[in-house]
C-alpha cells in the first residue's frame, strides 16, 4: 500500500480507503469485522463513514470493527449534515445542516457510536445554504481546538464554496479544511474543472467516493444485472440503476476488454485511473466481501504510463 499526504496537512492516508455507505447499513457486525480487518492487514489505514449511514447504526458497526486496532494506527473519518433519526416522535428543527448546534450535537453521538474520543477527519457532508458559512467554519475549527476532531473537511462542495470557506478561515485565523470528498470515477468527471482546481489552490486533498461507480466499473453489470447484485435491490440499487445507460455500458465493455488485455481486474484499472491525478489523495471503496478489499488494495500497484492513459481516454471519449 502507498500513502499520500492529505492536502498540505501532515496526515498520511492510504491510497485506497474503506467506506461503509450502503454496504454496512444493515448492522452486520461480522461482515464489518471481516472487511475492516482485511483492509487493515492489507495496509489500508483510512476508514470513512457518516452519521446518516444506516440511520445511525453504521457508525456503531464501524466502531466495533475497528476496536481491536490501536487507535493511532488508523485514520477515522465521519460526516454530518443530513437528518436521519426518523424514530423521533417529533421532527427537530435543528436536526440537519451545519449549524453550530447541530455539528456539536452530532459529533458527540458519532464519537459514542464509534467508541473513540476523537475522529481524525470530520466532514461537512454537503453545503448548507441556510447557515452562515462563517458559523460553520468557526464551529468546525472549534471542534478541532477541543480535540474532538483532528482535522475537518467538506464533501461535494463546489469550487466557489470551497474557496470561500478557506478564505474565511485564513482571514480569521481558524483551522482550515484540509479535504474535499467528491464523487469521482471514469463516468463521473464533472468536478475536474471546478472542485479540483479549487482544492489545489487551497491546499486541500480529495478523498473520492464511488470510484467504481457503485460497482458498474467492476464489469459485473456489463451484460445484465446479477440477481444477487446491489442493483437488483430496490433500495440499495436506486442510485446505480440510473447509471445503466447504453453509453455507460458500452464504455464499461470497452474498458473491460482493455483490462483483460492487461491481465488485471477492471476495478484495478478504474482505481488506478483515479489515482493518476495528484489532486486525488485516496479512493474510498465499498465492499461486500473481503476478497474485493484485497483486489482493490492492490490497484495502486498497477503500472501507469502515458500510453495507457491515452488508451483509456480514447475509450472514455
Amino acid at each position: 500500500m502507498k500513502y499520500r499526504r492529505l492536502g498540505r496537512s501532515g496526515l498520511a492516508v492510504s491510497e485506497i480507503g474503506l467506506g461503509s455507505w450502503l454496504t454496512l447499513d444493515e448492522g452486520d457486525t461480522q461482515l464489518a469485522g471481516e472487511l475492516h480487518r482485511t483492509a487493515y492487514e492489507n495496509g489500508i489505514n483510512f476508514f470513512d463513514t457518516a452519521n446518516q449511514y444506516g440511520l445511525g447504526s453504521t457508525e456503531s458497526v464501524v466502531g466495533e470493527a475497528l476496536a481491536p486496532f490501536r487507535r493511532e494506527t488508523y485514520v477515522l473519518a465521519t460526516k454530518a449534515f443530513w437528518p436521519y433519526e426518523k424514530d423521533w416522535p417529533f421532527p427537530g428543527a435543528n436536526d440537519r445542516g451545519l449549524s453550530r448546534k447541530h455539528l456539536f450535537s452530532e459529533i458527540e453521538k458519532s464519537l459514542s457510536r464509534l467508541r473513540t474520543d476523537h475522529v481524525d477527519l470530520y466532514q461537512c457532508h454537503r453545503f448548507d445554504p441556510d447557515t452562515p458559512l462563517e458559523e460553520t467554519c468557526r464551529a468546525m475549527s472549534d471542534l478541532v481546538d477541543q480535540g474532538k476532531a483532528r482535522y475537518w473537511g467538506v464533501s461535494e462542495w463546489t469550487g466557489d464554496q470551497i474557496e470561500e470557506a478557506a478564505t474565511i478561515c485564513e482571514e480569521a485565523g481558524w483551522h482550515r479544511p484540509i479535504s474535499n470528498q467528491p464523487i469521482y470515477n471514469m463516468l463521473d468527471r464533472h468536478w475536474e474543472k471546478d472542485a479540483f482546481p479549487a482544492t489545489a489552490r487551497c491546499g486541500m486533498g480529495n478523498v473520492c467516493f464511488s470510484p467504481l461507480a457503485e460497482g458498474l466499473l467492476t464489469g459485473k453489470y456489463a451484460e445484465g444485472t446479477p440477481p444477487d447484485a446491489r442493483a437488483a435491490d430496490e433500495r440499495k440499487g436506486q442510485f446505480i440503476r440510473s447509471r445503466f445507460t447504453e453509453t455507460n455500458l458500452e464504455k464499461v465493455r470497452r474498458l473491460g476488454r482493455l483490462a483483460d488485455d492487461l491481465g488485471v481486474p477492471l476495478s484495478s484499472l478504474a482505481l488506478r485511473w483515479c489515482l493518476r491525478r495528484e489532486e486525488i489523495t485516496s479512493c474510498i471503496i465499498g465492499a461486500s466481501r473481503p476478497e474485493q478489499v484485497v483486489e482493490n488494495a492492490a490497484a495502486p500497484g498497477l503500472d501507469w504510463d502515458d500510453v495507457l492513459a491515452d488508451r483509456v481516454e480514447a475509450m472514455l471519449g
